[in-house]
């Protein structure tokens, strides 16, 4: 049963890393009503490409319309990148995409040379090339595919497997040193990395890591207030259910009962 929702803000990714956002707005705006949406059949939207990614965009930005959102957050990076643009045009209602804080990391850098930490397809792909191109002539940014220390928040090791995790971490960190030693600014370009500040922080203590999330929650016209309600959907597919969902949601402290749907 859907609860009474006023103007809620939508929010959405295929795995766990969205919910860091949707933590941030409540902070923000304790009456603020949210529809956090965790599409697991698709999951992961970090390893599809542009084609595949519209056609998921598309069936969501319809299906979450349907809640009458005053925003809704695409709170995934390589989708955000990679069609974003496409994805604005299907509705009324304002979309926000979750972008690499490279200017914010430039102006951070006492070296000017950044990292943008983010999975294989964001990192690989023409539109991250395109991104980052205006940034060539007062920077030197570079793309590092952190796709093993992204695993580690889906599969939950992080909270359990600390020194595996940490291994993984401390490796990427040491091929971004390797590759550029004059780096000292590191932009966490998935929203499952913010979760592993702390494993970065410790590899790298002379760094500065940014949350691009921060960026996306202040720049919200967050309309009117709620009752401060989190709905929780989700769909789900073998190796992805709901059940499994809500445990891992549940080690990291949020207690939700999720809602079954079908796109």
């Amino acid at each position: 049963m859907t609860p009474d929702l006023i103007a809620p803000v939508a929010v959405f990714d295929a795995g766990i890393g969205s919910y860091s956002i949707v933590a941030k707005i409540r902070e923000k705006w304790p009456q603020k009503d949210i529809v956090y949406f965790a599409d697991r059949a698709s999951f992961p939207y970090g390893r599809k490409n542009a084609t595949e990614l519209a056609e998921i965009m598309a069936r969501t930005v319809t299906f979450l319309d349907g809640f009458a959102p005053s925003n809704i957050v695409i709170a995934s990076n390589a989708p955000s990148i990679m069609v974003l643009d496409e994805v604005v045009k299907l509705t009324d209602t304002p979309v926000s995409g979750v972008l690499p804080p490279v200017k914010q990391a430039i102006t951070a850098s006492n070296t000017g040379h950044v990292a943008v930490m983010g999975v294989a397809s964001l990192i690989e792909s023409p539109m991250f090339a395109d991104f980052i191109a205006p940034f060539a002539s007062s920077a030197t940014v570079r793309g590092f595919n952190a796709s093993g220390a992204i695993d580690h928040v889906e599969n939950g090791d992080f909270l359990f497997e600390a020194d595996k995790t940490a291994a993984t971490v401390q490796g990427l960190v040491d091929e971004i040193r390797a590759t550029d030693p004059a780096i000292d600014v590191m932009t966490l370009s998935s929203t499952h990395l913010p979760w592993l500040r702390t494993y970065f922080e410790k590899a790298a203590p002379d760094c500065l890591f940014l949350d691009p999330a921060d960026a996306v929650v202040e720049a919200l016209d967050i309309g009117p207030m709620g009752n401060g309600i989190t709905h929780a959907v989700a769909t789900e597919a073998p190796g992805f259910e709901i059940a499994e969902f809500e445990k891992m949601l549940a080690q990291i402290g949020v207690q939700l009962t999720i809602s079954k749907v079908s796109l």
